[in-house]
């Protein structure tokens, strides 16, 4: 399958080159640039597209990608409040998403988080950058 994968960034290309090469042989064409109606021109001739949550995937834009022969629609993300499914329905394309993010990365985001609020990091990073050392307000608590 020709897949023409959107907002690609470094990582992108490395994760989805190598897990291509371990379990699958999809032709991947990664461009940096954002899918929109202008760009998706560039998918033409490619059975997929695939997508992040700040590509605009709406209706003239699945047009498009319709015409050029997409049907498929596949997103690195598990949100698809951009991806407009009627119409994506109404073409005969196919939807796919992530359907669920790793428990343990979330896991370990909601603790960065804790530790953020104990320790007053957000609030130390924006005295520093105006080179205020102060600790008035800054001591966390136990």
């Amino acid at each position: 399958m020709k897949v023409a994968v959107f907002s690609t960034k470094p990582y992108d290309e490395q994760f989805l080159s190598q897990a291509n090469q371990d379990d699958h042989q999809h032709e991947l064409t990664f461009l940096e640039t954002r899918l929109n109606e202008t760009t998706a021109a560039l998918a033409q001739g490619y059975d997929a597209v695939c997508v992040f949550v700040n590509d605009q995937v709406d209706a003239p834009v699945l047009e498009k990608l319709a015409e050029g022969g997409t049907r498929v629609i596949a997103l690195r993300c598990a949100g698809f409040n951009n991806v407009d499914l009627k119409a994506a329905e109404r073409l005969g394309m196919a939807v796919v998403r992530v359907p669920a993010y790793s428990p343990y990365a979330v896991a370990e985001h909601t603790v960065a988080l804790i530790l953020t609020l104990n320790r007053q990091i957000h609030r130390a990073y924006h005295r520093i950058r105006e080179s205020n050392f102060a600790l008035d307000g800054l001591l966390g608590f136990d």
